[in-house]
């Protein structure tokens, strides 16, 4: 059994009055830091992403939901990190999407599912891939031979199987991914894509059709795919986009989409801005600002983007936000750069009393720096600590010195 001493308490109790003063000193003169705050933003397309990535699970991917039942989706999770690349935001999540595309299983799924070889997953990985820095011979399969393999001798990327789904969407990633390389995009390919041209001026989602039928999603992917390379079709393509615009800034797609959307309005907005027709790319923005949930909506869905004036629905709204954001934001695709994205998620700022909640596109402000008030540093200690700081250590002072005497007394007591 431990025995204490008239001495040893008087040593433990002095050291717990140290102790005390101790804490007293430094609870008033460092106080402790409080948790960083929540990045939030005014800006849509930034708000737009960093609601987009609460969808994603396990922070890593995005599913589509068949039956109840949730299977990862590649594709839209490529679209995630595109749309993270365009805000600038979100950068963490940017990256997280891209690892868990190049697991190897995972990429081999895409590419080359059920034995069939899909030459949009070969392009849409790839254009992703180069939007991230990822080097397309460094990540256990040679991406940009295996893409340029797909090209026929026509020009046109197809699959390799027993069906053929390749579009106006594979081949503009296609020529996206390639003409960042240093071999350049094929002129067969651009040559191809040109010659698939409507009479209208307009582009087809699905080639070599009796009935050359332009879509507005189609078209505005292979304007962008053209701006790349510079040429001259680009501008046409552009002028049939204009003419297409409904009153209220939207853009309607081919059936099934065949009602103005979202989708459609955020990829003609991108390749609107992309062109230089700002007055019909901040059109479109004010419309996908008027389907973005703000502040008075719930607060779980804030910043994200209704497919349509019919209301928000969370079964399609990860789709929806993701295609959104490209036009929000604004960057070419031929610009676009995951790897200088903030690495911050932020909310929708509906906190302060002096600003308006609503969000605001970079067309409005021109700022991307995220919203916001500017706020300094502290860097010293306030002044009413340092007062307090010193009434305490009096106070605790006067308190050991009693608290001591009365001990020594009470010692001598017991040693009688």
């Amino acid at each position: 059994m431990q025995v204490f001493t008239p001495a040893g308490r008087r040593r433990g109790h002095a050291s717990l009055l140290a102790g005390l003063a101790t804490v007293a000193i430094f609870t008033f003169a460092a106080p402790p830091a409080a948790a960083a705050p929540a990045p939030i933003t005014t800006d849509a397309a930034e708000a737009a992403a960093g609601w987009l990535a609460t969808q994603l699970v396990d922070g890593e991917r995005l599913e589509h939901e068949v039956a109840g039942v949730g299977y990862p989706d590649q594709g839209l999770t490529a679209d995630a990190a595109l749309a993270f690349a365009a805000a600038g935001v979100a950068g963490e999540y940017g990256d997280a999407t891209v690892a868990w595309l190049f697991t190897p299983e995972i990429r081999d799924e895409y590419l080359t599912g059920f034995g069939h070889i899909s030459a949009n997953a070969h392009a849409k990985l790839a254009y992703t891939a180069t939007v991230y820095g990822l080097g397309l011979h460094e990540s256990g399969i040679d991406l940009e031979a295996a893409l340029r393999e797909l090209e026929n001798d026509q020009g046109r990327f197809v699959d390799r199987g027993s069906y053929d789904l390749s579009n106006g969407f594979s081949q503009s990633f296609a020529i996206l991914a390639l003409a960042r390389t240093p071999d350049g995009a094929p002129a067969s390919a651009v040559d191809y894509l040109v010659g698939q041209q409507c009479p209208d001026n307009g582009f087809p989602l699905l080639f070599e059709q009796e009935v050359c039928v332009s879509d507005v999603d189609s078209t505005a992917m292979i304007v962008q795919a053209l701006l790349a390379v510079e040429h001259p079709a680009a501008a046409e393509g552009l002028d049939w986009l204009v003419a297409r615009q409904h009153s209220n800034g939207g853009f309607a797609g081919s059936p099934p989409t065949h009602t103005v959307n979202s989708n459609s309005t955020g990829l003609a907005a991108q390749a609107l801005r992309a062109g230089g027709r700002h007055a019909a790319a901040d059109a479109a923005v004010d419309y996908l600002r008027q389907r973005q949930v703000g502040c008075e909506g719930p607060a779980e869905y804030r910043g994200a983007i209704a497919y349509d004036e019919q209301g928000f629905d969370p079964s399609n709204a990860a789709r929806t936000t993701a295609q959104a954001i490209l036009g929000l934001a604004g960057v070419a695709l031929a610009d676009l750069d995951g790897t200088v994205a903030r690495s911050e998620a932020p909310t929708l700022d509906c906190d302060r009393s002096t600003a308006d909640p609503t969000p605001t596109s970079p067309a409005d402000t021109g700022d991307r720096s995220g919203g916001g008030e500017e706020t300094l540093p502290v860097t010293g200690t306030p002044v009413v600590t340092l007062i307090g700081l010193g009434v305490v250590v009096a106070a605790v002072g006067a308190v050991t010195l009693a608290v001591s005497a009365w001990l020594r007394r009470r010692s001598l007591r017991n040693l009688r």
